[in-house]
């Protein structure tokens, strides 16, 4: 089977081969992995094959960056976003953000102006090549993008974030609202001018290790209205929908199955998401992507390695609606032969019993018939902003 056949497959909640398999290491764990036999000239998705492909657009304001300061442990640098950010020199962590351009309403309508669609905000040129390459190969292909909570914490303060949640939720809707509809334009114009997507990959991380940052109602009224429309939007193009969230956020699995959403990621052990209690009391309705423990990976015990994975994926992956992936990504604390060893063991334990009908046929079948039904309704959908008039390439005449 190829990427977007198992993964289609899982996300239909069919058995396919095996489960789906990706994960995220970090640039400073490949750097290590290269000192340990990790081949120099490879990518690290060929040599593990992994199934997931990503292209997204620019929808930043687009403030020009620049390097304030750099030395041996440390790089201060400004963001498209207009703030400041701190990062270690290897790149190893998430950037601390050091400044945020928004403290005030005016401010933020300053901003806005900024966030328009266009062509330059797509590499077209790589990206296109890239985008052909890997659909040759078979990967499942995501547009992916953010646009609720997590993406404002480059504009506000978190501090400062929640509280104009709660005294000014209209505002916080105004400014989610008006990068959801950014991304779905900057999706819409990358699909009239050459890719296709199998999927729409979105991040938005809205927990922390205790529960939620915010309340189920502020949700409701800051980024319902967004993700109810991009969801309904992907789907109208045939494409799955996927939610990177961090920290425990079980609170708001209903309402995410809600909005449309089709597949969570990537359920934080330490944060209590436990992927075989989700899987007992969501997994008819949505699909889970993560959950395997990091912190044994870096202790690098093989036996409790297998125990995690086996414990999990056994229950997991049953009648389908479960991809792999670490519960977070990997750090280089994860050693290279551990590693292979945690990949090894996924696809023993991932392995789904030959039917004798191929589960092949029945996830393209599926898939088409679903594309067909969408198509129909396609012209029938109607979002809460006026979608702009989408340029296409024009063949130049010799």
């Amino acid at each position: 089977m190829t990427s977007r056949e198992r993964v289609l497959a899982v996300l239909n909640h069919q058995e396919p081969d095996r489960i789906p398999i990706h994960d995220s290491p970090w640039g400073s764990t490949i750097n290590r992995w290269r000192k340990e036999g990790f081949p120099e000239d490879i990518d690290i998705g060929d040599y593990f094959n992994f199934e997931f492909c990503w292209f997204g657009a620019d929808t930043s304001p687009r403030f020009p960056t620049r390097i304030l300061e750099r030395n041996e442990k440390y790089v201060l640098t400004t963001t498209p976003f207009g703030g400041k950010t701190k990062n270690w020199t290897d790149y190893s962590t998430t950037p601390e953000i050091i400044d945020r351009p928004i403290k005030t309403k005016d401010q933020w309508n300053e901003i806005k102006k900024r966030l328009k669609p266009d062509f330059t905000r797509v590499d077209w040129a790589s990206g296109l090549a890239r985008f052909h390459e890997k659909q040759s190969e078979g990967k499942f292909i995501c547009f992916s993008g953010g646009f609720g909570y997590d993406i404002l914490q480059n504009y506000m303060n978190s501090e400062h974030l929640l509280v104009t949640m709660i005294e000014n939720p209209e505002l916080i809707k105004d400014m989610v609202m008006t990068i959801a509809e950014l991304t779905i334009v900057m999706a819409e114009l990358m699909l009239k001018n050459g890719f296709k997507f199998d999927g729409a990959w979105m991040w938005n991380d809205m927990g922390y290790r205790n529960g939620l940052l915010f309340s189920p109602d502020l949700y409701y009224k800051t980024h319902y209205q967004a993700d109810k429309m991009a969801y309904s939007y992907f789907h109208s193009r045939g494409m799955k929908t996927f939610l990177h969230s961090c920290g425990n956020v079980k609170e708001l699995i209903p309402v995410m199955i809600e909005t449309g959403l089709d597949c969570l990621q990537p359920l934080e052990v330490k944060a209590g998401m436990d992927v075989v209690e989700l899987k007992e009391k969501f997994g008819s309705q949505i699909t889970f992507m993560g959950g395997i423990d990091v912190r044994l990976m870096e202790k690098g015990d093989k036996e409790k390695i297998e125990e995690e994975i086996k414990k999990k994926i056994m229950v997991a992956k049953k009648g389908g609606g479960y991809i792999y992936h670490s519960d977070h990504s990997i750090p280089k604390d994860v050693s290279f032969e551990t590693y292979k060893y945690v990949m090894e063991t996924v696809k023993k334990y991932g392995a789904y019993e030959k039917k004798e009908e191929p589960v092949r046929e029945k996830a393209v079948i599926e898939t088409k018939s679903e594309e067909k039904k969408e198509e129909k309704k396609e012209e029938k959908k109607k979002f809460s902003f006026k979608m702009p008039r989408i340029p296409t390439f024009k063949k130049v005449k010799k």
